[in-house]
């Protein structure tokens, strides 16, 4: 349809009942898009001509492609002779003419697609083509907000706080590297989860854990309970340095599967029935004495499993002294799974990432996705917070208002 030709709303009434699409590849929106579209734009210009002092008119047209939801088409944009019209409906470097399949791109990826997944949806919906660079464009978008997210203030109190890693690919310097990402959920004093951090690093240590944490205090956390960690290199020592107060609960998951490993296949079966007495125990007293009995019985062939127990014992059976409320929420940092499900499932078809940009944009939108589901607080939060309350005595004061 040229520039001056009519939408024929008729003819396009008749195409809709005969089954055309109305928006999309060939819909019969797109040339009815055209015509207003230029329309609008002859409107801007005579606009800008009628508050320009100066001896300017119109120059002819210039043709650019434009990508829209009913499809892409030619749009005429008008020309003044100055040159100093610059069209507000569809910018001089404009391409779409609404942000909806922007909208529809990131959508997309922010559910794992890969690039040709998310062109070949996108051509299949709309009829526009975009290539992985494009693409890349529009989910490089999402970086801004990432680092909003990034250095948002928290709360000033968590009550519960959960540190675990996810491993990865990165390209550096020409070849792909371990990287691991370290994830923060926090338990906020309305009870609800909420993802405080993520973090990058090849290495863990004392000094990359104080680094952690005092980003936290310089967003606005002042205080943290309990932490359950599983067994991070250099946390504890970090943690005593930035929340002093902190109680540090070490995964009793973990070093269960950390013995295990050490465990001859034949003994796995009696040795694991032998340290349930010691995690279920009803008291930190029976747990020592279920202790003792384990080192009796396998102290000698597995010294070094024993010595491990022995070693984190302060840090392993901080839940004791709780009730069966507190205790099911920090004996284990199981919880923040749910985190790094949502993570697996939308890098799950990537072996690898070309940068830790790529990586963290895809895993924010893997966090926007899980915390739409924690609209509710955890279970029996308000029994749980005043226990809290007393075993704390006068750190959550401030915060209840009590």
């Amino acid at each position: 349809m040229s520039k001056k030709e009519e939408f024929d709303f008729n003819k396009a009434l008749e195409e809709v009942k005969k089954g055309a699409k109305i928006d999309g590849k060939d819909g019969v929106l797109a040339p009815l898009i055209k015509q207003l579209t230029e329309a609008a734009l002859e409107g801007e210009l005579d606009s800008h001509l009628s508050e320009d002092l100066t001896n300017n008119r119109k120059n002819g047209n210039s043709s650019k492609t434009m990508k829209s939801s009913a499809g892409e088409f030619d749009l005429e944009v008008p020309r003044d002779r100055n040159g100093s019209f610059e069209p507000q409906l569809v910018k001089k470097h404009q391409r779409h003419i609404t942000d909806e399949i922007e909208r529809k791109i990131i959508s997309l990826y922010a559910l794992g697609n890969s690039y040709s997944q998310i062109s070949g949806h996108i051509q299949d919906i709309y009829g526009v083509e975009f290539s992985s660079s494009a693409i890349s464009a529009v989910t490089d978008k999402i970086i801004p907000m990432l680092k909003d997210w990034q250095q948002r203030p928290l709360s000033r109190v968590y009550p519960f706080v959960w540190l675990d890693a996810i491993h990865y690919k990165i390209k550096e310097n020409g070849r792909y590297v371990n990287k691991a990402v370290y994830t923060i959920l926090g338990i906020n004093i309305e009870g609800k989860k909420e993802v405080i951090g993520l973090y990058l690093s090849e290495s863990e240590g004392a000094n990359f854990w104080l680094q952690v944490l005092t980003d936290l205090q310089n967003r606005g956390v002042e205080d943290i309970l309990i932490a359950s960690v599983d067994g991070l290199t250099g946390f504890v020592e970090a943690i005593e340095s930035i929340f002093p107060k902190t109680e540090v609960q070490l995964c009793i998951v973990h070093q269960i599967r950390n013995s295990l490993k050490y465990i001859a296949s034949k003994n796995k079966k009696e040795f694991s029935k032998d340290l349930k007495p010691i995690y279920k125990a009803v008291s930190k007293e029976a747990a020592e004495e279920a202790l003792d009995n384990l080192e009796k019985k396998w102290g000698k062939k597995y010294p070094i499993v024993i010595q491990s127990w022995r070693r984190r014992w302060d840090n392993l059976s901080c839940y004791f002294k709780y009730p069966e409320d507190i205790r099911k929420v920090i004996y284990t940092t199981n919880i923040i799974e749910s985190v790094h499900r949502q993570f697996r499932k939308l890098t799950k078809t990537k072996g690898a990432f070309p940068n830790e940009s790529s990586l963290l944009k895809l895993l924010y939108m893997g966090i926007q996705n899980a915390e739409k589901k924690w609209h509710k607080p955890i279970w029996n939060w308000n029994l749980t917070l005043s226990q809290l309350a007393i075993f704390f005595e006068g750190r959550l004061d401030n915060i209840l208002d009590l």
